[in-house]
């Protein structure tokens, strides 16, 4: 339920060690920690009542000693704490940086980065290796500091245990009994110190997760209204933008699209294309004006109501391990086989369909193991199938090879009928079934108007564009 700003700060190895690790190190101390706390506290219970009946001077020591040994571990637990947790914490980060490696190998090889990452992967562990070592060091310290307590129980046994047998209050046997039940306190008391010791690690998740569900996302969704069905129109009214410590990346932008219009949105790589398309789907609030769809604010409809009636699909689709329907319905099992069919049948997808060996049923692996163009489609088929009133493509085709392109545009003209849209590209070709252009630089508005009269207007950019055929200019 976080925004995207905050993922955008994490790894996915950092928040993995968060979740996983830390859970797990609270799961493994809530297992064991009240049959063991229950069943050494008896034990010492038990022993401390039958020291009482041979004497109960020899009793009251025992008890202060007991009262005093845990007094003074728990003291002791507290101090690492800290230092555990900042473990913890570069843990994390270690393991973000071997999830991004990881994932990047490909490229990491292809340009002779490995020692590089090596070096680097050195220099994670150099940073996490001497606060492990603390931490540690610190939590060891329970043990020798167990060991000095009976050293001064068993020795203040004796001196007591010595002044009773010559008063005559107690045998050399009985002396014997004492100190025997003495030595039977050790084994609850070290146990207890190694649950403080699990208690070290855990307060520290403790305080890690605490610090997690604390976060509150910057996004409030307490809107109440609805979207129309149909196509959605859309209106930026003087909207700026800044990512966290950033400049604004889209600067008192102004434009409205009529239901059922697509806008064809040019412009060099970094202009703001991307970000406007993850203000519409309100990835992020906008910093100054407002964003409207249907003459609703944004921040006026529930985030989910939102997202269902806008669609996006991007040049990396993501697929899952999961089966073709999964990645299809994104696990909604309410849409029927038959509404799957037709949607495949009318990107061209039958034949393949066809020669997988399970039909819908077919796992596919993590990325799909397919070639871009059938990512892209089966891209659309979600968006068949959400049916949404705004459809989003950021540079949806760039990476196709021409058939499939051509597929991919038959596909396109089915999708965006009866539905409003906005056609992110590069290539002027990309933006020809546009009805409108906006041209951003620097994430302000370069020029905006009807495609038909800006192509006919020889002084405006769009025109000028056409004439010289320059479209690597806008990438």
């Amino acid at each position: 339920n976080l925004d995207l700003g905050y993922h955008k700060t994490k790894t996915p190895g950092e928040m993995v060690e968060r979740i996983d690790g830390d859970i797990e190190t609270l799961s493994n101390f809530f297992a064991r920690f009240a049959v063991d706390l229950a069943s050494n506290g008896i034990l010492m219970l038990g022993i401390i009542i039958l020291l009482y009946r041979e004497d109960w001077r020899i009793g009251l020591v025992l008890t202060l000693f007991v009262l005093g040994a845990l007094g003074f571990l728990n003291w002791l637990r507290k101090i690492p704490v800290p230092l555990i947790a900042q473990a913890r914490e570069q843990a994390a980060k270690f393991f973000g940086f071997v999830g991004e490696q990881l994932q990047g190998t490909e490229d990491v090889r292809a340009n002779g980065a490995a020692p590089y990452v090596m070096r680097r992967f050195y220099q994670r562990m150099q940073e996490w290796y001497p606060i492990q070592v603390r931490s540690g060091l610190w939590g060891f310290s329970m043990w020798p500091a167990t060991e000095a307590l009976f050293f001064i129980a068993t020795l203040l046994l004796f001196i007591v245990g010595a002044w009773l047998w010559q008063k005559g209050a107690l045998t050399v046997g009985a002396i014997y009994l004492v100190w025997s039940y003495t030595e039977r306190l050790r084994e609850p008391l070290e146990q207890m110190r190694t649950q403080l010791q699990e208690l070290q690690r855990a307060a520290a998740s403790i305080g890690r997760l605490h610090g997690i569900l604390n976060i509150k996302s910057r996004l409030a969704d307490d809107g109440k209204g609805a979207l129309p069905t149909g196509a959605l129109a859309v209106v930026f009214d003087k909207v700026s933008f800044a990512y966290e410590g950033d400049d604004l990346a889209i600067a008192d932008l102004s434009f409205a699209l009529k239901p059922g219009q697509t806008l064809g949105l040019l412009g060099r790589t970094g202009s703001g294309k991307s970000t406007l398309a993850r203000l519409l789907l309100r990835f992020f609030d906008v910093t100054e004006g407002e964003v409207r769809l249907a003459g609703a604010p944004l921040d006026s409809v529930p985030l989910r109501h939102l997202r269902s009636r806008v669609g996006l699909v991007t040049q990396e689709v993501q697929l899952f391990a999961a089966t073709v329907r999964q990645n299809l319905t994104f696990f909604d099992p309410s849409i029927p086989d038959e509404r799957i069919l037709a949607v495949l049948a009318e990107l061209g997808l039958n034949d393949w369909l066809a020669a997988l060996p399970n039909g819908l049923e077919t796992e596919l692996a993590s990325g799909g193991g397919l070639s871009a163009g059938e990512g892209q489609l089966l891209a659309l088929g979600r968006l068949f199938l959400a049916d949404p009133g705004l459809v989003i493509l950021d540079e949806a085709s760039s990476r196709l090879d021409p058939a499939t392109e051509a597929r991919l545009e038959q596909a396109l003209t089915k999708l965006l009928a009866g539905r409003t849209a906005i056609i992110i590209a590069h290539r002027l070709a990309t933006v020809q079934r546009a009805d409108r252009i906006l041209i951003l630089e620097r994430g302000r508005k370069l020029e905006e108007g009807d495609r038909e009269a800006l192509a006919a207007d020889p002084d405006s950019r769009f025109a000028s564009l056409l004439r010289t055929g320059l479209a690597e200019v806008l990438a």
